[in-house]
């Protein structure tokens, strides 16, 4: 079931105001989610190719293909396969590709996806609702391997200990029971200003669902599918994921930062394949008070220059 809760676009109004959406062009919606940024582009004319690979999706998928017929087709897969499925149906590039990263509130919304430990729900954490869940991992991997991934998926300088109370309390099978063993490894006092499990619960939910190899991967599918001009579009919410879409567009772009803080970022040789990136952006105080989430979003933008080392695409036509 798809959550009730209403779905906001974080930074719809700067992702509009950047695209300067003119009837007919073509935009990869990665991340589908609620239908959110597929159905502002489609209202300011765009056609819009959306990916996700949660089953939940397809149902708003199906509608808009319904009201935005021949402007809007749904696809059931990773974004990181955007650039080879779009071509196996003659599209050949597009004017934009838009990636919102990470879990979607639609999936945080819903107890039983165990995404979340606000409420009690089986520990499942898979986006595509396939494969290994979040339960089978900690009930399975070991002690070493478990915080491994505590520490760097999410930054956790407790990692060993909290893995350490996870194998001595195995079996887990609730969101309930992991954010419990959390709190007791770190010695949690009800009331603290952030709750430990949190770091827990997102570098579980990274690993199980490979987040952060799909996101280097779909950067560089969009890379492929892109027309010259085209813009790349990239909402993180942590460190981890910025910090791979900063890289992508520096090396892309042929710039690179130059180890030192005295001296200025430094041409890379060879041809670019983006023109430098636009200074990061961040929501305003106004969306912040409206939708929380916002808070810790980061806005990239970079464009797509003439195709240098890749196959041109320059005098590619669009199929449809």
């Amino acid at each position: 079931m798809m959550s009730q809760t209403p779905h906001i676009p974080v930074m719809i109004e700067e992702i509009i105001r950047s695209l300067a959406i003119t009837p007919g062009i073509d935009v990869v919606d990665g991340t589908f989610g609620a239908g959110g940024y597929s159905e502002r582009f489609l209202a300011a004319g765009a056609c819009v190719y959306a990916f996700d690979r949660d089953p939940d999706a397809k149902p708003k998928g199906s509608e808009l293909s319904g009201r935005y017929e021949g402007m809007f087709s749904f696809h059931p897969a990773c974004f990181s396969s955007m650039d080879t499925k779009l071509r196996s149906i003659g599209i050949d590039c597009v004017d934009a590709v838009v990636l919102d990263i990470g879990v979607s509130s639609m999936q945080l919304d819903q107890a039983a996806r165990g995404f979340s430990f606000q409420s009690d729900g089986p520990l499942d954490m898979r986006m595509s609702q396939e494969g290994q869940s979040a339960a089978d991992f900690l009930n399975e991997a070991s002690e070493e391997r478990i915080a491994d991934i505590i520490y760097n998926y999410g930054d956790e300088r407790r990692s060993r200990r909290i893995a350490k109370f996870i194998v001595s309390n195995r079996p887990i099978e609730r969101t309930s029971q992991l954010a419990s063993i959390v709190r007791k490894a770190v010695g949690y006092q009800a009331g603290a200003p952030k709750d430990p499990a949190t770091r827990t619960f997102q570098a579980i939910r990274i690993h199980i669902n490979q987040e952060l190899e799909e996101l280097s991967n779909a950067l560089d599918a969009a890379e492929r599918i892109l027309k010259p001009g085209g813009q790349l579009i990239v909402i993180t919410f942590h460190s981890l994921e910025d910090r791979i879409v900063k890289k992508f567009m520096r090396e892309r772009s042929g710039t690179v930062a130059s180890g030192s803080r005295h001296m200025p970022i430094t041409q890379q040789e060879g041809a670019a394949t983006f023109e430098r990136p636009s200074k990061p952006v961040k929501a305003s105080s106004k969306e912040i008070k409206i939708n929380p989430r916002s808070r810790s979003a980061t806005m990239r933008v970079a464009v797509r220059n003439t195709i240098a080392s890749l196959k041109s695409t320059s005098d590619a036509k669009v199929k449809r």
